[in-house]
C-alpha cells in the first residue's frame, strides 16, 4: 500500500512529473541528427492532436492540417521522415519516464506499509501467531510463473539502460544520467529478427538474476530472522516458475532440444549467481577453518560453469552442507560474525536449488490424441483400434501399457517431439533437481481423458507408476470449461490409478485457471465469474476427496487479461476458496514494471506472501461471498455476458479489429516467437485468435473492450431490476468486487475514443464503434455512480496521473499508426505507390512499440 496519498501524490509530481520535463529537454541536445528539431516539432504536434480531437478532428485531418500550419515538408517523404523521427523521439521519452518511477518507487511506495512483510510480521506478534505461521509455512508458498507471452517490445539492451538510467537518477548523478540518454539516442529499438524461443528465455533470466534473486533472498531472510525456524528449507516461501523453452502450445518453435537448452541455462545462471555471491563473501569470511572450504565452493561452482563435463557433479545439498559446516565455525570460533551475509545465500540456495525456476512444459489437448493413435497404428503397444474406442476403453488402454512405445516408428515431427520433451523432463530432473521441471500443463482441457492421456504418455516413455515425479496439470479456460471442470475433476478423482498417482504427489492437485480465453469467450463480469465459481466448485469436490488443491492463475498484464492488482483478489477470499499456494504467471510489460528493481519485485512479491497468509491467519471470512453476494455477482456476469455476446456475434465485430486496429501487423513486429493465431492458415476468428494480439489491438486504438465491455449493462439491468441499494452494499462490503471494478477503471483510464470517433459515421463499422462507445459511457456513468467518485481512478491519484502523462507521450504515436493505417487503405485500393504502402506498414509496426511500453502500468 501507498503512503499518505497527498504526500506521495507531490513527491510524486516531483520525483517523475517535474523531473521528466527536466530530462526530456535534454533530448534536444543530443548531437545527433534533427534531434532538436524533432521535439520541438513533436511538443507542438502534441498540442495540435489535443486541439484537433477537441474539435472532433480525424487522425488524417489532424496530420494534415499540422503538417500544413508547422512544417515546411513539400512532399510525402519529407513527412514520413518526420513521423519516423516522431517515433524515435517518443520512444525514448516512454523510456526516461519508466526509469523516473522506477527511481522513485521506494521514496513513493511505503516498502514497511500495510501489505508488507513488516507489516505481516508486526501483525503476527501483536496476535502472538508465531505457532499459527509456523504451521502455515510448512506447506505455503508463493509462485510466480514467468510467461514468453509478448507484450513487452523493449529488447535487452533497453532493459539494461532502463536499469542503470533509474540508478543514475536514484544517484542524481547527472552526468550519467546525460551519458545514458546519449546511449539511449543510439540504442535501436526494433527487433530486425524475430526471437527465438531460446532467446525469450535467456531475455527473462535477466530478471531472475537482477531482480527475484536478491528480492526473493531478502523475503526470506527476513522471515527466518524475525522467527527462527517457521521457514521449512524444503518449502521455501517464494518459487519461481518459467515458460520461455517449456511452453509449446500452437509455438512450433519450441522443441525438446530448445527445452533442454533453456533448463541448461537456468542451471548456469543460478551457479554463476552462487559462485559471484561466494566470492562476495571470501572478502569477509577470512577465518581460519572457513577460507579453505569457500576456497573449495568457489572452485566446484566455477567448474560447474566454465569446465567441459563438469555439470553434474553438484547438488543443492551438497552446497547447503558446505554452508552448514562453515556456519557452524562462524558461530563457534568467530563470534557469528557476517553471519547475515552466510545466512542471505543459504536462503538463497533453499529458495533456487540448481533450477532457479522451474521450467513448466505446456502443450495442447488436441496433439496427444492424434500421437496415441499414431503409436497405436505403427505398433501393438496400444490396440489398434485406439482412436474409435470411447473414452473410457481409450483410459483403459493407457493403464494396461507395460512397455515404452518406440518413437522410431512415428513419421511426424510434432509426435516424435512430444515423447522427446517426456524424456527431456527426466534428463532436466537429473541435472537440475525434480523441481527443475516437473508439471506438464495441458491446454484446452475439456475431460478426464485429455489428463489420463498425458499419464498414458509417461508410462509410453518408460516412465513406471511409482517413480512418476511429475504433477499434471489440466487448464480451463473457456467458460464452458470452467463450467465443467468439477465433473473433469471428479471422474480423475475417482480413477483408482490417478488417484495412487496423487498420493505419491502428495495428495497434491494443481489446476490452472486460464483468463484470456475467458474475456474472449464471455467478457469481462462472466470471466472473472466463472474462474470464482470453478474455484469453488473444485475447492468443495477436492477437499471431499481429501485432495490439497492448488490453483495456478494464468492472468496476463492489463485488467483486460485478468491483471491489475492481483494480490486483492487473494486478500478478499474466504475458506470457501483453497489458499494452499498462491500461483500465477507474471508476463510481458508486468515484468518490468512490476518486477523490474529489486525494490519493486521485493515489495509486489511481499503483497502477495502478506495476502496468503494473512488472509489464512487473521480472517474471520468462512466465504468470499454471502449468497445474497453471489446471487447479485451472477446476476451481473449474465447480463454483462448477453450484452458482450451481442457484440461478439456482431457481422462486422472482428471486422472492425482488424481494419481499425493493427491487429494483422502483431505477427511483424518480432517481439515474440509464438505465431500470433493458433492456426495461421484459418480465417481471422476468436476461437485461434491468441490473446495478447486481440487484447493488444483494442489497446492500440484506445477502447480496451475486454476490460470492461458489459459491465455498464449489467449495473444497468440490475438497477432497472430495484436492486441498487444492494450493489451499493456489495461495493462497501466486498473486497472482490471492488477490485473487478477498479481494475475496469484502469481499462477505462486508458481509453480515448476521439482517436477513432470517425468509426461512429461509417457506413460499414459506425454501428460497431458507437455499440463499444455507449457501453463504455454507461460502464463509466453507473462505476462512478456506484463508488461515489468524480472521475476514474480517483481513488489511486498516483496511477491516474501515471497513466495520464503516459497516454500524454503516445497521443502522437495513436494519430500517426491511425494516419497510416488510413493511408495504406487508400494505396490498397489505388496502387501501391512506389514502395509507399511497405513504408507505411513500417511506420504502423513502429507505434507498436511506444504504445505498447507506455502501458506498463496496466498492470
Amino acid at each position: 500500500m501507498e503512503a499518505p496519498v497527498n504526500n506521495t501524490l507531490q513527491l510524486f509530481k516531483s520525483l517523475v512529473g517535474t523531473k521528466f520535463q527536466l530530462y526530456n529537454s535534454l533530448f534536444t541536445a543530443l548531437p545527433f541528427h534533427k534531434v532538436e528539431k524533432t521535439g520541438v516539432f513533436l511538443s507542438l504536434f502534441l498540442i495540435h492532436c489535443e486541439e484537433g480531437y477537441g474539435k472532433e478532428k480525424s487522425p488524417q485531418e489532424v496530420l494534415s492540417s499540422y503538417f500544413r500550419q508547422y512544417t515546411t515538408c513539400s512532399n510525402e517523404q519529407q513527412e514520413i521522415d518526420l513521423m519516423f523521427r516522431f517515433i524515435q523521439y517518443a520512444e525514448r521519452q516512454v523510456v526516461l519516464f519508466d526509469a523516473l518511477e522506477d527511481a522513485a518507487f521506494r521514496s513513493i511506495h511505503d516498502m514497511h506499509g500495510a501489505g508488507s512483510l513488516s507489516h505481516l510480521l508486526s501483525e503476527i506478534t501483536a496476535e502472538q501467531a508465531e505457532e499459527q505461521l509456523a504451521k502455515k509455512l510448512q506447506d505455503f508458498s508463493v509462485r510466480l510463473v514467468l510467461t514468453a507471452h509478448p507484450t513487452q517490445f523493449y529488447p535487452g539492451s533497453v532493459l539494461t539502460i532502463i536499469n542503470d538510467l533509474s540508478r543514475a537518477l536514484i544517484n542524481e548523478n547527472t552526468s550519467q544520467v546525460n551519458s545514458y540518454l546519449q546511449q539511449l539516442g543510439k540504442t535501436p529499438f526494433f527487433k530486425k529478427e524475430k526471437p527465438t524461443p531460446y532467446d525469450e528465455g535467456v531475455s527473462l533470466i535477466w530478471f531472475l538474476e537482477n531482480t527475484f534473486y536478491p528480492a526473493g533472498g531478502r523475503i526470506v531472510s527476513k522471515l527466518k530472522s524475525q522467527f527462527p525456524g517457521v521457514v521449512n528449507g524444503n518449502n521455501p516461501v517464494i518459487r519461481m516458475g518459467f515458460w520461455p523453452g517449456g511452453d509449446r502450445d500452437g509455438n512450433p518453435f519450441v522443441n525438446a532440444e530448445t527445452t533442454l537448452r533453456v533448463a541448461d541455462a537456468l542451471r548456469t545462471a543460478i551457479i554463476k549467481c552462487y559462485y559471484l555471491d561466494v566470492r562476495r563473501l571470501k572478502r569477509r569470511l577470512t577465518f581460519k577453518g572457513i577460507e579453505h572450504e569457500l576456497q573449495a565452493l568457489e572452485q566446484q561452482l566455477y567448474s560447474n560453469l566454465f569446465i567441459p563435463g563438469q555439470k553434474t557433479n553438484l547438488t543443492r545439498q551438497e552446497i547447503l552442507d558446505t554452508l552448514a559446516g562453515i556456519r557452524m565455525i562462524l558461530i563457534e570460533e568467530n563470534n557469528g560474525l557476517f553471519l547475515t551475509l552466510l545466512d542471505d545465500l543459504v536462503s538463497r540456495v533453499e529458495l533456487f536449488g540448481l533450477f532457479f525456476a522451474t521450467l513448466d512444459i505446456r502443450q495442447d489437448s488436441s496433439v496427444h490424441g492424434p500421437l496415441l493413435a499414431a503409436i497405436a497404428a505403427a505398433s501393438d503397444v496400444l490396440p489398434a483400434n485406439y482412436k474409435d474406442l470411447s473414452d473410457n476403453e481409450k483410459i483403459s488402454a493407457l493403464l494396461k501399457v507395460d512397455r515404452p512405445a518406440d518413437a522410431s516408428l512415428l513419421k511426424d515431427p510434432l509426435h516424435k517431439d512430444t515423447l522427446a520433451t517426456i524424456a527431456a523432463i527426466e534428463t532436466i530432473q537429473q541435472n537440475n533437481g525434480e523441481f527443475g521441471c516437473h508439471r506438464y500443463i495441458i491446454s484446452h482441457s475439456t475431460s478426464a481423458l485429455d489428463i489420463m492421456e498425458v499419464y498414458g504418455l509417461f508410462l509410453l516413455s518408460g516412465w513406471k507408476k511409482e517413480a512418476l515425479s511429475v504433477d499434471i496439470v489440466p487448464l480451463f479456460e473457456t467458460i464452458d470449461d470452467l463450467r465443467a471442470a468439477g465433473d473433469v475433476m471428479r471422474a480423475l478423482y475417482d480413477n483408482t490409478a490417478y488417484r495412487e498417482h496423487l498420493e505419491r504427489r502428495s495428495n497434491k492437485q494443481t489446476i490452472m485457471l486460464g483468463f484470456s480465453d475467458g474475456t474472449k469467450d464471455g467478457g469481462y463480469l462472466m470471466a472473472n465469474w466463472s474462474i470464482y465459481k470453478a474455484k469453488e466448485e473444485l475447492t468443495r469436490i477436492s477437499r471431499e476427496y481429501e485432495i490439497d488443491v492448488v490453483f495456478f492463475d494464468g492472468r496476463g498484464g492489463p485488467p483486460a487479461r485478468g491483471g491489475g492488482k492481483t494480490h486483492q483478489f487473494y486478500a478478499s477470499m474466504g475458506k470457501n476458496i483453497a489458499n494452499k499456494e498462491i500461483q500465477l504467471t507474471i508476463q510481458g510489460q508486468t515484468i518490468s514494471s512490476n518486477f523490474g528493481t529489486v525494490d519493486s519485485a521485493q515489495f509486489n512479491m511481499e503483497q502477495l506472501v502478506h495476502a496468503g497468509i494473512a488472509n489464512e491467519l487473521f480472517s474471520s471470512r468462512e466465504k468470499t461471498l454471502t449468497e445474497e453476494e453471489e446471487s447479485l455477482l451472477q446476476a451481473l456476469a449474465d447480463e454483462g455476458y448477453a450484452a458482450f455476446n451481442k457484440l461478439k456475434h456482431h457481422p462486422d465485430f472482428l471486422d472492425y479489429l482488424d481494419h481499425a486496429s493493427p491487429l494483422r501487423y502483431y505477427a511483424e513486429t518480432n517481439i515474440g516467437s509464438r505465431p500470433s493465431k493458433r492456426n495461421a492458415a484459418a480465417k481471422l476468428n476468436l476461437n485461434d485468435l491468441r490473446a495478447v494480439p486481440y487484447v493488444g489491438a483494442w489497446s492500440q486504438i484506445k477502447q480496451n473492450v475486454p476490460g470492461y465491455y458489459g459491465v455498464g449493462a449489467a449495473l444497468e439491468q440490475l438497477e432497472k431490476a430495484g436492486k441498487w441499494d444492494a450493489l451499493v452494499k456489495l461495493h462497501k462490503n466486498s473486497l472482490f468486487f471492488r477490485t473487478l471494478l477498479d481494475n475496469c477503471q484502469m481499462a477505462m483510464k486508458k481509453s480515448y475514443f476521439p482517436l477513432t470517433a470517425a468509426y461512429g459515421k461509417d457506413p460499414r463499422f459506425g454501428e460497431v464503434w458507437n455499440m463499444i462507445y455507449n457501453e463504455y459511457l454507461r460502464t463509466r456513468e453507473y462505476i462512478l455512480k456506484l463508488a461515489g467518485e468524480p472521475e476514474l481512478m480517483a481513488s489511486s491519484p498516483i496511477d491516474q496521473l501515471s497513466i495520464q502523462m503516459r497516454e500524454r507521450i503516445v497521443l502522437p504515436l495513436l494519430t500517426v499508426q491511425q494516419y497510416a493505417l488510413s493511408r495504406i487503405r487508400e494505396l490498397n485500393e489505388s496502387g501501391n505507390g512506389n514502395g509507399l504502402k511497405e513504408t507505411y506498414e513500417k511506420l504502423v509496426v513502429r507505434c507498436s512499440f511506444g504504445i505498447i511500453n507506455a502501458g506498463r502500468n496496466s498492470a
